[in-house]
């Protein structure tokens, strides 16, 4: 990371203000060619910044923030412009004409920052969530593993780790001492409790909501056979006329998806095909196929077919929908009664709705760990619940050293190359 890259860090333009940041080496230098000298650190400084024929380009705020103690770890500069295209195009001209500057790739800001130890990995994909975040319970359960929560954790666990191995450490250095439990098979006393309690309390760091559905939205497919007013209804829950409704059977032939939020919850949902075994053609066959894919991986179903023919691998709801039409068979134990056509229990569903995702997802604030993540705790739990159960402290010291291994990937201290440039493309070019 020689090189010193350069980005336009805020909205396109045109707007007010047009942020870019220099990162590397040469940020300096940078500065003095266009503001004919280096401002005191870390103070906004007026400025007239040129080009090299001396021609002003823009009079704006400079800022100069000698490294370490930077975003990044290096030495930074901010140009704080007026937001015109042509304004931030000159200046951007300017800094890819000098030597040893270029163009930052998508994320490459935050891929210093964490080579230089500014964050960790995790930390960094709560970056990643955050930049991504639309409803208020995304961006505060990003924020809190932006702010380091995670990372705080596992220091915790790191630290237990730790302590355990080195107790069996020391019983293997001084097996004969008076203080080793002899009829422990060797291990010093309290040491399998001491493991056990740290792998209940990781077990039950894995059995917590996971970040997917958050991030994802809480995924609710619309189920049942053609004609069960699944469209209909569909439309009504995301307000948009986004599927097409008709008397035809098999008129929704393929998935529709949608993301909404309700309540302030993130929701996914899916309309789908109408389940039926005869009289579908080719094309409708392939959307029926999917629609049964999809309710196998919906965090719920809304049946809208006869009753107790819903999925059964799944949390079902059933739902008598059409309820202002008098020939259609009542049901008997439906958890919401309603009619999308003339509104009638959407309110109720839809209130519904938001208090099952709102149990099934992290509260607000919580840490919730990835499927990255989840694996990894779930890995340091097997090596501590396994040395818990060891008579040999050198099995013991085993699978407590495979336990630190999987703690040090969790915050990027080892073998994550292999995810680190999926992550950091999730950026902005500025980030």
């Amino acid at each position: 990371m020689t090189d010193t890259i350069f980005a336009l860090s805020s909205g396109a333009p045109p707007a007010a203000i047009a942020v870019i940041r220099v990162s590397g080496p040469q940020a300096g230098p940078a500065l003095i060619r266009l503001a004919g000298k280096l401002p005191p650190p870390r103070r906004a400084v007026l400025a007239v910044l040129r080009d090299d024929d001396g021609i002003a380009l823009d009079q704006t705020m400079v800022l100069w923030l000698p490294g370490p103690g930077t975003a990044t770890g290096e030495d930074c500069a901010e140009l704080h412009l007026h937001g015109g295209r042509a304004v931030v195009a000159a200046i951007e001209g300017a800094l890819a004409a000098m030597p040893g500057l270029r163009r930052a790739e998508a994320g490459e800001f935050t891929h210093r920052s964490f080579a230089n130890g500014r964050i960790d990995l995790a930390e960094a994909e709560g970056l990643a969530d955050l930049l991504s975040a639309e409803t208020e319970l995304q961006r505060r359960s990003a924020m809190v593993m932006a702010e380091g929560a995670l990372s705080r954790q596992v220091a915790q666990w790191r630290s237990g780790v730790l302590a355990l191995s080195a107790s069996v450490e020391a019983a293997l250095d001084f097996a004969g001492d008076d203080d080793i439990d002899d009829a422990g098979g060797g291990l010093p006393d309290g040491f399998s409790a001491a493991s056990a309690a740290l792998a209940q309390e990781l077990a039950t760091w894995l059995a917590r909501p996971r970040a997917e559905p958050l991030r994802e939205g809480f995924r609710v497919v619309l189920a049942g056979p053609p004609n069960a007013g699944k469209s209909t209804l569909f439309n009504a829950l995301v307000e948009d006329e986004a599927a097409i409704t008709a008397p035809e059977p098999g008129t929704t032939r393929d998935v529709l998806i949608r993301a909404v939020a309700l309540g302030g919850v993130p929701f996914t949902f899916v309309d789908t095909a109408g389940l039926r075994d005869e009289g579908a053609g080719a094309i409708e066959q392939i959307g029926i196929a999917r629609a049964r894919a999809e309710a196998e991986r919906a965090d719920l179903v809304l049946w809208l077919g006869p009753e107790g023919q819903g999925p059964r691998n799944r949390t079902v709801w059933e739902l008598a929908a059409q309820c202002d039409r008098v020939d259609l068979p009542a049901k008997q134990d439906a958890q919401f009664r309603l009619s999308a056509r003339t509104g009638e229990g959407l309110d109720a569903l839809r209130a519904g709705l938001v208090d099952c995702a709102r149990s099934a997802l992290p509260g607000p604030g919580e840490v919730a760990l990835n499927a990255r993540q989840h694996g990894l705790v779930a890995e340091v739990a097997v090596g501590v619940h396994e040395a818990a159960g060891c008579t040999d402290p050198l099995l013991a010291a085993e699978n407590l050293r495979l336990a630190r291994a999987a703690l040090d990937r969790l915050v990027g201290r080892a073998g994550t190359e292999d995810m680190l440039d999926a992550l950091f493309g999730r950026f902005c070019i500025g980030k």
